[in-house]
């Protein structure tokens, strides 16, 4: 499927025409163009990012916001096309995501994109999808804790946080890490919500009293709930058993021209400080991925 629809339509033709034989000498190195090409020559960058991960990407009165959407449109601007960012609900795990989103397409009719946002640089991850090539890490993501009014002392031991009104974002490692740890003690207080932003926020109007979910997340709600005196946590998160992630991007295989050109632009961007100011713009401090 991730063969250029031009190159498959050709090979059609010479099999009608009775030409298999010949097929190959139809095929001149011409038509294998680098997909860099065919992204300038099409004129435009067509971008997946998630829906409903916020301060990354979410629609809000009908518009596309976030970083993610942000640092596409910059991508765009610096290939010098046009920026086409489109959302995409996540699947069941990160290889569908992969599948529907950059290589094959989703099955409702999703178009495949020229590159997908927001991608763990994981080695395993790159292992067992060998479809894309993972590329251009773009900041380093990790977990943070925020408190309201009534959470008590944030740099307590979570333990501490027994009896309280505690958010998180369903079927996530904060999620897993808030039932499980000490025992389970903290079971019975732990409240489900959609996305990590929500149990941010939740937090922000009082609802709970302590969320867990990403440091974007954590520094998204402090922005946007000025007034509400939260609080997050300064020390490390006590036998949290990840130390942090680099993001990324996501392209073809066949598409690693793309790809090294979007890392140049990631480089530029980061040195003149742009990078940063599209963080800035939603609260979220910018931090430099390890492997960049």
């Amino acid at each position: 499927m991730s063969e250029p629809l031009h190159r498959r339509a050709l090979l059609r033709s010479a099999l009608q025409a009775g030409l298999v034989a010949g097929a190959a000498a139809l095929l001149p190195r011409p038509l294998a163009a680098a997909p860099l090409a065919k992204v300038k020559a099409d004129g435009r960058l067509r971008v997946g990012v998630y829906a409903d991960n916020r301060p990354w990407s979410w629609t809000e009165g009908g518009v596309l916001r976030g970083i993610d959407v942000d640092l596409g449109k910059a991508l765009a601007r610096a290939l010098g096309v046009e920026p086409q960012v489109v959302e995409f609900f996540a699947g069941d795990d990160l290889g569908a995501d992969l599948r529907n989103v950059v290589w094959r397409g989703g099955l409702l009719g999703f178009q495949p994109c020229d590159v997908m946002l927001h991608v763990p640089f994981d080695r395993q991850l790159m292992i067992e999808n060998d479809q894309v090539a993972i590329v251009a890490p773009y900041t380093r993501e990790g977990f943070g804790l925020v408190c309201g009014p009534e959470g008590g002392d944030c740099e307590a031991p979570p333990v501490q946080f027994r009896g309280k009104r505690i958010a998180a974002e369903t079927a996530t490692l904060s999620d897993a890490y808030l039932l499980g740890s000490f025992g389970g003690v903290l079971r019975s207080n732990v409240r489900h919500f959609q996305s990590g932003y929500a149990a941010m926020a939740a937090v922000g109007t009082g609802t709970a009293d302590v969320a867990m979910g990403t440091r974007a997340q954590v520094e998204a709600a402090l922005h946007d709930f000025p007034a509400a005196g939260l609080k997050r946590r300064k020390g490390p998160i006590p036998a949290l058993p990840s130390p942090g992630w680099d993001v990324a991007m996501a392209v073809k295989d066949n598409s690693r021209t793309l790809g090294d050109a979007l890392e140049t632009i990631v480089g530029e961007l980061v040195a003149k400080g742009a990078m940063a100011s599209i963080f800035a713009t939603y609260g979220v401090e910018w931090h430099a991925a390890l492997a960049g």
